[in-house]
């Protein structure tokens, strides 16, 4: 049974959304393709959504906080800086290369609203690299690491691991040798934060 605007949430109109997209692609998909699938007029939907673009950004503000999430997780966890922190980059790594290769419509789509989320997106990068700065900043706590300004080494590991979670770089990602590449560039990074 349809949804009536009493039961339509934002949460039903995501989803709805994501599977549209997955559909049509993002240059074809529209407000009153997400209400058709529905079951609701396409004003339902401005209920919710204020515009098109509110909703594309939600959508892509909703993927992205999928691996935020797993991430978090990793952060609170137990285990010493170090561990954490190789555990959290290979899990950046592993998220966004299962989402190229599992669901390859759905992340071209992504990729492309990835240039209109701006907002989405630097926040995205900001809870990560916020998350990784905990992560630096409690291993100079500890000792395991030295560091004056835990933020700044947090952003320069996220910048030197980009083409292993840049959805720029997706293609790289099934490549021979790639999983070494990424073992290799977090040795170093690890090295280079350790306490002497």
């Amino acid at each position: 049974m349809p949804p009536t605007t009493e039961t339509l949430t934002a949460e039903r109109i995501l989803e709805a959304t994501e599977e549209v997209l997955r559909r049509h692609g993002p240059a074809k998909a529209t407000v009153v393709d997400v209400a058709r699938a529905l079951g609701v007029s396409h004003g339902s939907v401005y209920r919710h959504f204020r515009t098109k673009a509110a909703l594309r950004e939600a959508v892509t503000k909703r993927w992205l906080d999928r691996t935020t999430e797993v991430l978090a997780g990793i952060v609170a966890g137990d285990g010493d800086p170090e561990t954490r922190l190789r555990d959290w980059l290979a899990a950046l790594f592993a998220a966004k290369r299962r989402k190229a290769v599992g669901d390859p419509e759905l992340f071209a789509t992504y990729k492309a609203l990835l240039d209109e989320a701006g907002v989405a997106v630097g926040e995205h990068i900001g809870e990560l690299v916020g998350q990784l700065t905990a992560i630096v900043r409690e291993g100079v706590g500890t000792g395991a690491f030295t560091s004056a300004d835990p933020a700044t080494a947090a952003a320069a590991v996220f910048h030197a691991t980009d083409r292993f979670h840049n959805p720029y770089y997706a293609r790289k990602w099934e490549l021979p040798g790639i999983q070494g590449e990424f073992e290799a560039v977090v040795e170093l990074l690890v090295r280079g934060l350790r306490a002497p």
